[in-house]
């Protein structure tokens, strides 16, 4: 899918290696996982309990688990409904590996284009943040 993500315009896939197909990057490369609720990324993984009030208030915030593993829930607007709707999803940036957003080229890449009135537009990156068992650290 091409979609208006909660932070960019992204490609969003159930399978992580398609994603790094498409943009030309190593198959086994890590993606970012959206999620749609709270209950799906607690299905997954264990927070923490000092963190806990601080994943579950975030918004625009990606953290990256014990496991590795990079995940994002997103609850409100168009993303987060079709996160809910659709479940979850590993998403990317709708571009080619180190370029820029280019509208042609993601339309043409794409299966299924996801319009909304608004149209596709890039905004400020999300947060990330590593969590461990005993710590959170800001990496951007």
């Amino acid at each position: 899918y091409l979609i208006q993500s909660d932070t960019t315009v992204g490609f969003a896939a159930a399978e992580p290696e398609v994603l790094n197909r498409l943009k030309g990057r190593p198959e086994h490369q890590p993606v970012l996982q959206t999620l749609g609720s709270l209950h799906e990324l607690a299905a997954q993984v264990r927070i923490p309990k000092f963190a806990r009030k601080t994943v579950r208030h975030a918004t625009k915030s990606t953290f990256i688990y014990h496991d590795g593993e990079a995940r994002r829930v997103v609850f409100e607007g168009e993303y987060g409904f079709f996160l809910q709707r659709f479940g979850a999803h590993y998403s990317t940036s709708a571009n080619p590996s180190g370029g820029r957003f280019d509208p042609v080229w993601a339309e043409a890449a794409a299966d299924v284009v996801v319009t909304t009135p608004e149209g596709f537009g890039e905004h400020a990156a999300s947060s990330i943040y590593r969590l461990t068992r005993r710590s959170l650290t800001q990496l951007r």
